[in-house]
């Protein structure tokens, strides 16, 4: 219990901007990074010198947004924002954004599968009509992934040792609520009527994922991690005002969750013998629930493999999107 009360209250941040140095040539995307910590987050990598790349479905938001940001950052140290067209509850939308983005860049430092749906009403589903908090925070963000490998693998040799990397947005939801072993695979293919349920099965799929990803592209110089950003006061609420004011003394600044994210994919202390951890606010690396740590290992090391089910899914519902 100890371990769940330092993330309801995790003391001050130990990694902000000022522990990070130039990123001038990196290049970055961050999903939803036109609000609440995806906005925060992007302000910090602009003013260090990185172009970003602010993926999303709303031009104008992310035009809003970029004005913003360059009305506050005074000196951007060369930095460059960019608007990427992403729609990740339409899976058939998803390489078209992939192409865009490669007919721009030869490589991607850091991408980050920052956003997400929560509690959407019951019964949504996306375009393809998959229960929509699976769709937006898993399908999309895996087939998403899978199309840019190429730019991340490309970056590797051009890169710091340790910093190419895909940072996947978690919840503390995953230690609180998710049942024994992360997911009941049955409910993926008939979604419970539980808005609560279904949004917890997703981030636990964004941790499944992520230390999939760890196992299969490690060998390639690739980082993944997954994270709780902490309790965040923002838009991803919207769908539940009633939890937003019942939780609002626990709720903290979308600034420091940016923290949380900024140190997953920054942060020296995350190295390739810590691929796949788990990232806790405001910056830190702790370990997961046991039975969740052992649902992310194969059937071979000793665990669930529940991860590695998890991932197949995913390639099969993308597959005819690649």
């Amino acid at each position: 219990m100890g371990a769940q009360f330092s993330q309801f209250f995790p003391g001050k941040p130990t990694y902000t901007a000022a522990n990070v140095g130039s990123q001038q040539g990196k290049v970055f995307i961050v999903t939803g990074g036109y609000a609440g910590i995806g906005f925060e987050l992007t302000k910090i990598l602009f003013a260090k010198g990185g172009k970003v790349y602010i993926a999303g479905r709303s031009e104008e938001k992310a035009r809003e947004a970029i004005s913003k940001i360059r009305e506050v950052v005074k000196d951007s140290n060369g930095g460059a924002l960019e608007f990427l067209h992403l729609e990740l509850d339409d899976l058939s939308s998803i390489k078209a954004s992939a192409e865009e983005f490669k007919s721009k860049e030869s490589k991607l430092d850091v991408l980050w599968n920052n956003a997400g749906v929560s509690q959407p009403p019951l019964g949504s589903v996306s375009k393809q009509g998959f229960e929509l908090q699976l769709a937006t925070n898993c399908l999309g963000p895996f087939l998403f992934t899978q199309l840019l490998m190429p730019l991340l693998e490309a970056a590797v040799p051009q890169a710091d040792t340790n910093s190419v990397r895909v940072v996947w947005l978690g919840s503390q939801m995953i230690e609180l609520s998710a049942p024994q072993g992360g997911i009941n695979i049955s409910e993926l293919f008939n979604p419970p009527k539980d808005k609560v349920r279904t949004y917890t099965t997703s981030k636990v799929g964004n941790y499944f994922l992520a230390t999939e990803l760890a196992r299969k592209k490690g060998g390639k110089g690739i980082i993944s991690v997954s994270l709780n950003p902490g309790a965040a006061n923002t838009s991803l609420l919207r769908n539940t005002p009633w939890m937003k004011v019942l939780s609002l003394p626990l709720l903290y600044k979308a600034e420091l969750a940016a923290y949380s994210e900024l140190y997953a994919g920054l942060s020296e202390d995350i190295t390739m013998e810590k691929n796949g951890c788990y990232v806790v606010p405001w910056g830190r690396i702790q370990p997961i629930r046991e039975d969740l740590a052992n649902a992310a290992k194969t059937k071979e090391e000793g665990g669930l493999g529940r991860a590695q089910e998890f991932w197949d899914f995913c390639e099969e519902k993308t597959k005819e999107y690649m």
